[in-house]
């Protein structure tokens, strides 16, 4: 005997709960996507900023550490700008030689000096040649970090006569 489920039992007027949306959704018609590729979403919110460099970890991503990052609303137009080079970076920070912790701290004290005064700022993390096993841990990290930081909207490696992929142009928020 096969068992009804909730949206097969008919309502006090007989109509089960497909048959009651199906009329409430009568000459409903779907909103057209954005011709220009835009995307809507609610503001993020400011993520929380810890004294602790240990704190600020943050997990990996699915789409990957090393892809482009443009958070959600931005216009796939400015972050292609971007990786081209057609923005130019206004500040520089370099973090060859710091520890991955230090790396982190400086980076985020870095954007959020840099978020009122810069529009797109450049992080030379370098590309792990010197590190143990050739792994690139600042890059790794600094571009976690980054990713989770309320004031970055886009990021993606610095074009090849800029530093390729050992430095990151950083679009911030105005």
């Amino acid at each position: 005997m096969k068992r009804a489920r909730p949206g097969d039992r008919p309502d006090s007027a007989g109509h089960t709960d497909a048959e009651t949306f199906a009329r409430a959704m009568e000459g409903v018609r779907p909103i057209a996507p954005d011709p220009r590729g835009r995307v809507r979403s609610r503001p993020l919110a400011p993520a929380p900023v810890a004294a602790n460099p240990a704190a600020l970890a943050v997990e990996e991503p699915a789409g990957g550490i090393d892809e482009p990052f443009a958070a959600p609303g931005v216009d796939h137009r400015l972050l292609r700008r971007l990786k081209r080079g057609n923005i130019a970076p206004t500040a520089r920070l370099d973090l060859h030689g710091e520890t991955a912790a230090d790396a982190i701290v400086r980076a985020v004290r870095f954007v959020d000096a840099s978020r009122h005064r810069h529009r797109c700022i450049c992080i030379v993390h370098g590309r792990g040649l010197h590190s143990s096993g050739k792994v690139p841990i600042l890059r790794t990290q600094v571009r976690k970090r980054l990713r989770a930081h309320h004031a970055v909207l886009a990021y993606t490696d610095a074009p090849r006569h800029d530093g390729g992929i050992g430095a990151v142009y950083v679009l911030l928020r105005k």
